[in-house]
C-alpha cells in the first residue's frame, strides 16, 4: 500500500451526520439491481470497504439474514459502527470489523457470501488487481459481485492521479484551496450542464441516486489516493478468467467516474 493516502473516513464521519430516510432509501433503490434473484432474508452481504456504512444498512432494510462490514481506515470503521447503532441493528445480524482487502488471511477468515458488495473502493487500495482478486475469493458458488472502478481515461487519469497525491501531499491551506476550487469546478460545469438538460441543479446538492451529496463526493474525489483505474473491457475479461460472468453494468463512456459492473460467480 502508499505511504500516502485519503483519510476517506473522516469524510465518512462529516457525511453520517446528514444520513436520513432519503439517504437510505437511495441506496436500497441502489442496490435492488444486485438483489435481483436473491432470497435475502436467506442471505449474506459482504461490504468491502464500508466506508460511511450506508450501504450495509440499506442492506439491513432489505432484509438480508446477514451483513458483514469491513474497512481499511478505522475512522470509516467507527463511522460504521455509529450508523449501526444508530439503526437498533443486531449484533449477531450485523458484524463490523477493521481490515484489508489486500489481507488474504483475513479475507479466508470472512468466508463466502451471496452477494459481496464494494462501490468505488478497490481501485484505492494501491494494488487494485490484487484486490479484485481477494474480492472474487468471497462470492459464494452462484453468488454475486458489485464492483465499481474508476474508469480508464489515458492521459486524463494520469492527470488525475497527480492532482490526488498533491493533495494528500499538501498541508492543510493548499487542500482548502484546492477543495474550493474543485468545488467551484465541478459545481459550475455540472450546474449549467443541469440546466441544458432540464433539470433541478439544485437536487444534486441534496443527494444523488445513491444517497450521496455533492460535497462529500468532491472531497471524496480530489483527495482520493492511491488511485487505479481500469477500461470496462479488461474488467470484464480479467473476471470472466476467474469464472464470473457479467450480467448487468452501468458505463460512464469517455467520462470521468466509476463503470459499475454486476458479476454472477459460476456454480
Amino acid at each position: 500500500m502508499s505511504n500516502k493516502r485519503f483519510a476517506f473516513g473522516k469524510n465518512w464521519k462529516r457525511y453520517i451526520k446528514s444520513v436520513g430516510a432519503d439517504e437510505i432509501e437511495a441506496a436500497k433503490s441502489s442496490l435492488q439491481v444486485a438483489t435481483t434473484g436473491i432470497d435475502v432474508a436467506r442471505s449474506s452481504f459482504l461490504d468491502i470497504g464500508s466506508g460511511s456504512g450506508l450501504f450495509s444498512l440499506a442492506a439491513c432494510k432489505l432484509g438480508f439474514n446477514k451483513v458483514v462490514s469491513f474497512d481499511y481506515d478505522k475512522d470509516s470503521v467507527e463511522a460504521t459502527t455509529i450508523l449501526k447503532n444508530s439503526s437498533g441493528a443486531d449484533d449477531n445480524r450485523w458484524q463490523v470489523s477493521q481490515g484489508s482487502v489486500l489481507d488474504g488471511g483475513f479475507m479466508t477468515a470472512l468466508g463466502e457470501h451471496d452477494l459481496v458488495y464494494s462501490w468505488g473502493v478497490l481501485h484505492h487500495t494501491g494494488a487494485m488487481w490484487q484486490a479484485i482478486e481477494n474480492a472474487t475469493a468471497t462470492v459464494k458458488p452462484g453468488g454475486k459481485l458489485f464492483i465499481a472502478i474508476y474508469n480508464d481515461q489515458g492521459w486524463i487519469s494520469s492527470v488525475w492521479k497527480a492532482i490526488k497525491l498533491l493533495y494528500v501531499s499538501s498541508p492543510g491551506f493548499i487542500k482548502a484551496l484546492m477543495l474550493l476550487f474543485f468545488w467551484i469546478y465541478f459545481g459550475t460545469g455540472l450546474f449549467l450542464a443541469d440546466i441544458i438538460r432540464l433539470r433541478n441543479p439544485l437536487a444534486r446538492h441534496i443527494k444523488d441516486a445513491r444517497g450521496m451529496k455533492f460535497f462529500t463526493d468532491v472531497i471524496d474525489w480530489v483527495g482520493g489516493y492511491p488511485f487505479e483505474v481500469a477500461s470496462p473491457e479488461l474488467i470484464e475479461s480479467k473476471l470472466a478468467a476467474k469464472g464470473f460472468r457479467l450480467t448487468w453494468s452501468r458505463l460512464v463512456g469517455r467520462r470521468l467516474g466509476c463503470n459499475e459492473f454486476l458479476f454472477t460467480r459460476k456454480d
